[in-house]
């Protein structure tokens, strides 16, 4: 004859509830902290921002990464640092958040604190523009349409100023209908229907 023991119900419960309520403990006290450097930099103290957020950014944090990333290129709460923005925008950039990719492609492309490198700033614009991010897909038609680190390409320079358009960048409208004015219809019509396929990425 063979026994077998079952664990009572409340010790079963107990022991899958643990490991939830370990996540919990450690997450509430970041989110915490992340959301009384929001309310200190709003308020423009950018001091306590910077204290709060920087321990969150050293653990991996990509939300304060970015954000200590604009402290740095804004110079708020420590002296202007191009530099030390680029690091933190990577950091983050590297976990995919879109701001930072879009402020690490801006950067590329004016050469602050990195020499100016259209490829780079394509790259990240691209990443950026991927996840619905409208000032880098505005950013993503210039280049398209100046031929900037990519071949000049008005079709996907339409795409991306429709895409921007509908994502809310304000100026994105009328840069597609003066470039409207350059292109022929077929062109036009090709364009609409490559925006009009394209799907976010990484939501």
């Amino acid at each position: 004859m063979s026994f077998s023991i079952r664990p009572r119900p409340s010790i079963v419960l107990r022991f899958s509830v643990a490991p939830v309520l370990l996540i919990v403990c450690l997450v509430v006290p970041a989110w915490a902290d992340f959301q009384a450097g929001v309310d200190a930099n709003t308020r423009e103290d950018y001091a306590t921002a910077l204290r709060e957020w920087r321990p969150l950014a050293e653990k991996g944090d990509a939300l304060a990464q970015y954000h200590l990333g604009v402290l740095y290129r804004k110079g708020r709460g420590v002296p202007q640092d191009d530099v030390q923005a680029h690091r933190w925008y990577a950091k983050a950039a590297a976990q995919g958040q879109a701001k930072a990719q879009f402020n690490l492609g801006t950067l590329y492309f004016n050469g602050e604190g990195v020499p100016k490198d259209y490829q780079q700033a394509l790259r990240w614009f691209r990443l950026a523009a991927d996840q619905g991010e409208a000032l880098a897909q505005t950013k993503m038609a210039i280049m398209y349409d100046e031929g900037q680190g990519v071949p000049k390409n008005i079709v996907q320079a339409y795409k991306w100023f429709s895409l921007a358009a509908t994502n809310g960048d304000k100026p994105a409208p009328q840069l597609r209908d003066l470039l409207a004015n350059q292109m022929t219809p077929a062109q036009i019509a090709e364009a609409q229907k490559l925006a009009q396929a394209w799907k976010p990425k990484g939501k």
